[in-house]
């Protein structure tokens, strides 16, 4: 007899010691829908790559983020969209709608709509072996512009203790931005460079800040004279001075 396992993507290592795993393969089109007072909907693209009749939930909701990064969700009622639920045949497409039911306001508003895929009402096949199905679930951040923008990004509370150098990247402005990366670059006596570091980044809300804490090289933080902090946005190359800081450093830092 076959026996069938549905698993969350979460648990994929696990599945893996299972026997056969499946995974279905659907895509979301575009990959971000941004919205404005006189284009409050639009249209998102669900394709079934898989050789598979799938079945979708769509929900939606208010995002913010926690300073590490951190999805925050609640339930909220500004996104409509239609369908919620729906079945889809192997190789075809639905157009979902999405429009905001809130104003713009003074700031951009956020959120992110989800499809996830829900386990198949069909009936399993006689199989030797056990099979572990991967179901999948893609969110799509919705952002609803203000009215009017005001970007501006910068680097905040940078401190070197006892060898381990924090800052955040904040956003002052009224919309988010998203940190291609960021750049931290030890500097000694003459300007030489003594340690290099990268860090990477993802959308910086409104009103909100990514916190980064990362380690400086014990064995080069005593001869450091100052620390040159960068971030890059993609806003631009990077967001005039405003997103480049250097602080300076003595060996009290370092202990």
């Amino acid at each position: 007899m076959k026996r069938f396992l549905t698993l969350s993507a979460i648990v994929l290592g696990l599945a893996l010691q299972a026997g056969n795993v499946s995974a279905s393969a659907f895509r979301v089109t575009p990959i971000r829908l941004s919205l404005e007072r006189n284009s409050a909907s639009s249209l998102l693209t669900l394709t079934n790559e898989s050789k598979d009749t799938l079945r979708f939930q769509i929900t939606a909701f208010a995002w913010s983020q926690e300073p590490n990064g951190t999805m925050k969700l609640e339930p909220t009622k500004d996104i409509l969209f239609f369908p919620a639920l729906l079945t889809l045949d192997a190789g075809a497409e639905r157009k979902v709608r999405v429009s905001a039911k809130a104003a713009p306001g003074t700031v951009e508003k956020t959120y992110r709509i989800f499809f996830e895929e829900l386990p198949s009402l069909a009936a399993p096949g006689a199989s030797e072996g056990a099979q572990v199905k991967i179901l999948t679930k893609m969110g799509v951040p919705i952002f609803l512009a203000p009215n009017k923008v005001d970007e501006k990004a910068s680097i905040d509370q940078a401190r070197l203790e006892k060898g381990t150098l924090r800052f955040h990247v904040k956003n002052e402005g009224n919309v988010r931005f998203a940190v291609q990366g960021v750049s931290v670059r030890g500097v000694g006596a003459g300007d030489a460079t003594l340690f290099e570091r990268q860090a990477d980044g993802w959308y910086v809300l409104a009103g909100t800040h990514r916190a980064y804490e990362l380690a400086v090289p014990a064995d080069v933080c005593g001869s450091l004279q100052s620390i040159v902090i960068s971030a890059r946005t993609d806003s631009g190359a990077e967001t005039a001075a405003a997103a480049t800081t250097r602080i300076d450093v003595s060996q009290s830092n370092c202990k």
